[in-house]
């Protein structure tokens, strides 16, 4: 006797348009003959499987090799062909949070630098994410960290690591502001070399000893010679900074609208890993609440032409004519890659789907899932066709739905949408009328991409 481990696909759909960018249904299915608690381990533990090679990207790209603008591409194609999927979801995450802007910066390899090390420890024990960010070039620029002294002391990273990065306002005082940014005083970046003739060039942490005020500090509760670090282990221990992170992962991975018994089991999760981030996520995409959120958040611009791409299977090759449009499309989108807005990133949910962005989403769905000649559009359109001779309309949108990653409509917009696609008169589905049943299935994918339930993941 075999025991089936085998999973709902749409359980399966749910979970990766959430630790993922979401996938058609034919490889939700090869996923979904996996126990759930192993995808979810497949997910977090991602190391065991290979990075994408990046090196052919360059070759057909050589227009960035100066690293202006390099930057966006290169995360969207990563993307698009990682099969590291959490890693990839967990960066833009930090990214959000910890937001730094190329507006400021203004140098190419620097941002590069700043996004790889969000990478590199996208699930890291916190307090390590807290530590390379505080020795972040890009980070200490945006911040004005290098105007930071002894004996002239600026308090804009010491704020914002309290404010926006770590507890969140109203569990410090000013004092704590101030002797934080004190602890900080002496670190700083090394000079940028010039651009020309060589092209811009990143630029790297420098402490500073002689310039590091050494006196005592009060901060927290706790008083002492406190450095960098020293700020950042108390600022982790804090039971504020795991009520943050529970805040900030329950609204990129849960619901736009928070829930205090989920923040808390998040938070919960952080405590008891000692803020180990792999053992919140794995412990977060296992509850029950997380399983039971579905279509409870707007996906961000990235999100939502990852995953759209994901579903036509476009753009999975450097030289593909078409790839270097993505990030312009999810700036007109309203997300901007290593520019977000302000210091305290981009702000979420409903605000992502105004009437002038909610068309650039549409449009852009639209003509990606409205084109056969795409690889995975012609394979969805193959599924629902093959081994039918009628079919009712109704059906085509059920079997639609599925193969676009076993999405689920609430009543509203089923009506609307049997409304367009009429619920009379039942297809033929071979012979003479393939190309006219073709042409109904591609125009109810487009349909459906229209709908509300599609802006959510």
């Amino acid at each position: 006797m075999t025991t089936d481990t085998s999973t709902d696909v749409a359980l399966v759909g749910h979970l990766m348009r959430r630790a993922g960018f979401a996938l058609p249904a034919h490889e939700l299915e090869r996923l979904a003959e996996k126990s759930y608690e192993g995808l979810v381990d497949d997910l977090v533990d991602f190391e065991k499987f290979d990075p994408v090679e990046m090196h052919f990207l360059e070759r057909y790209h050589s227009e960035f090799a100066d690293g202006e603008g390099w930057t966006p591409l290169r995360i969207m194609y990563r993307m698009i062909n990682s099969k590291r999927p959490l890693q990839e979801k967990m960066a833009l995450m930090w990214h959000g949070v910890f937001a730094t802007g190329s507006a400021k910066v203004t140098n190419g390899p620097m941002m590069s630098q700043h996004y790889e090390m969000l990478r590199e420890f996208a699930v890291d024990n916190f307090a390590e994410i807290l530590k390379r960010l505080s020795r972040d070039p890009a980070m200490l620029f945006w911040l004005d960290q290098q105007t930071n002294h002894a004996t002239a002391v600026n308090e804009n990273w010491g704020r914002e690591l309290l404010e926006l990065f770590s507890m969140g306002v109203g569990n410090y005082t000013e004092e704590d502001v101030r002797d934080c940014a004190r602890a900080y005083t002496g670190w700083t970046i090394d000079q940028v070399i010039p651009r020309y003739p060589f092209g811009q060039q990143g630029g790297s942490f420098v402490y500073r000893n002689d310039d590091h005020d050494d006196g005592e500090k009060s901060f927290l509760g706790h008083n002492g010679d406190f450095n960098g670090d020293d700020i950042v282990d108390i600022i982790v221990d804090h039971p504020a900074t795991a009520q943050f992170v529970g805040r900030e992962i329950h609204n990129f991975f849960v619901s736009d609208q928070p829930v205090q018994s989920e923040i808390d089991a998040i938070a919960g999760a952080f405590t008891a890993n000692g803020g180990d981030i792999r053992e919140v996520m794995r412990t977060l995409f296992n509850s029950d609440f997380f399983k039971e959120a579905k279509f409870t958040r707007v996906r961000n611009p990235v999100e939502f032409i990852v995953g759209t791409v994901h579903l036509t299977d476009e753009l999975r090759d450097p030289y593909e004519y078409g790839l270097h449009e993505l990030p312009q499309k999810s700036t007109l989108m309203g997300q901007q890659l290593l520019n977000p807005p302000t210091v305290e990133g981009w702000h979420t949910g409903k605000e992502w789907i105004d009437s002038a962005l909610l068309m650039e989403r549409v449009n852009f769905a639209v003509e990606r899932i409205g084109n056969q000649d795409a690889p995975g559009v012609e394979k969805m359109v193959d599924r629902v066709a093959s081994g039918r001779e009628w079919i009712e309309p109704a059906e085509i949108l059920d079997a639609a739905l599925y193969e676009l990653g076993a999405l689920e409509l609430g009543s509203k917009s089923r009506t609307a949408l049997l409304d367009e696609v009429g619920t009379n008169n039942p297809l033929r589905c071979d012979g003479a009328n393939r190309k006219q049943y073709e042409a109904a299935i591609l125009e109810t994918f487009q349909l459906i991409t229209a709908s509300r339930e599609y802006q959510l993941g």
